[in-house]
C-alpha cells in the first residue's frame, strides 16, 4: 500500500520528521511518501495561512502523477480537506477529523492541545465540520508556535503537560495532538496523565489503510461529485 502525506507548510525538514512518524505508525508493507508545497506559508498559523496553505496543497495534489492508494492531509485544523475529496479518487484522511473520531471511541468527551491561541477557532471550525465538534470538551493552546516544536524539548513538553491538564480538567477524557509536528509528544502525555493520547498523523494513517484495504473512497453521490468541467486560470500543475 502506498499513502501520500502532504505538510501543509513549505518547511521540509517538518515534512520529514512527520513521514518518520507516519511510517513508524504504518502496517508492515505500507510506504509513506511526504509531500511539500513549492510555495505558501513556512508554517500555517492562522486563517491566512490556512487558505493560502490549502491552494498550495491542493495545487501540489492535482498535479502529482504517482500511483498511490490513499491521502493523508497533515495540517491539524487547516483548510482543503474537502476540496482534496472532490478532486481526487482515492480516500483522503484529514489529520484533525480521524484523531477526534479514534478519541469518540476512546472516551465520552476529548481535548485537543494544540499550538497558539490564534489556531483554536480554525480547529473548533474543522471539528464541526466533521461533526465530532459536540464531543470536544476543550481546545486548548501552549502559546508555542509550529516552528518552535522543533526547539527546546524540555520546554515546549512541560508547556503541553499543562495545557493537557486544563482539558482534563475541563472534561477530557481522551486527548488529541492538535497539530501535526506533535508526533511523538503522546507517550509523554499518556504517560504523565494515565490518559489516552491519539497522535492525529498516526490515526490517519490506520484510517486510511483500513479505507483501502475495505475497498472504499469518497462518495460521488453528491457533495462530493467531481468538478464541474470548466476553465481555472489556475497555472500548469505545481507552478
Amino acid at each position: 500500500m502506498h499513502l501520500l502525506l502532504t505538510n501543509c507548510n513549505t518547511t521540509e525538514a517538518m515534512t520529514k520528521d512527520i513521514v518518520a512518524g507516519a511510517q513508524e505508525a504504518a502496517s508492515p508493507g505500507t510506504t509513506v511518501t511526504g509531500l511539500t508545497p513549492a510555495w505558501g506559508p513556512e508554517s500555517a498559523e492562522g486563517w491566512l495561512d490556512s487558505y493560502l496553505s490549502a491552494a498550495a496543497v491542493l495545487d501540489l495534489l492535482r498535479g502529482h502523477r504517482e500511483l498511490y492508494d490513499a491521502v493523508v492531509l497533515a495540517g491539524f485544523g487547516e483548510h482543503g480537506r474537502e476540496g482534496a475529496r472532490e478532486l481526487l479518487d482515492v480516500p483522503v484522511v484529514d489529520i484533525t477529523e480521524a484523531a477526534a473520531h479514534l478519541a469518540c471511541l476512546l472516551g465520552r468527551r476529548y481535548g485537543v492541545v494544540t499550538t497558539l491561541d490564534r489556531t483554536r477557532g480554525q480547529i473548533e471550525d474543522s471539528l464541526h465540520t466533521a461533526g465530532v465538534a459536540r464531543n470536544c470538551a476543550a481546545v486548548v493552546g501552549t502559546g508555542f508556535s509550529v516552528l518552535d516544536l522543533a526547539d527546546v524539548k524540555e520546554r515546549t513538553s512541560a508547556a503541553f503537560l499543562a495545557a493537557a491538564r486544563q482539558a482534563r480538567e475541563a472534561g477530557a477524557e481522551v486527548l488529541v495532538l492538535g497539530c501535526a509536528g506533535m508526533t511523538g509528544l503522546q507517550r509523554l502525555l499518556g504517560r504523565e496523565l494515565d490518559m489516552p493520547v491519539v497522535d492525529g498523523v498516526a490515526a490517519a494513517v490506520r484510517l486510511a489503510e483500513s479505507l483501502v484495504g475495505l475497498g472504499l473512497t469518497t462518495s460521488r453521490a453528491g457533495s462530493y461529485a467531481k468538478p464541474l468541467a470548466k476553465r481555472r486560470d489556475w497555472g500548469p500543475p505545481g507552478a
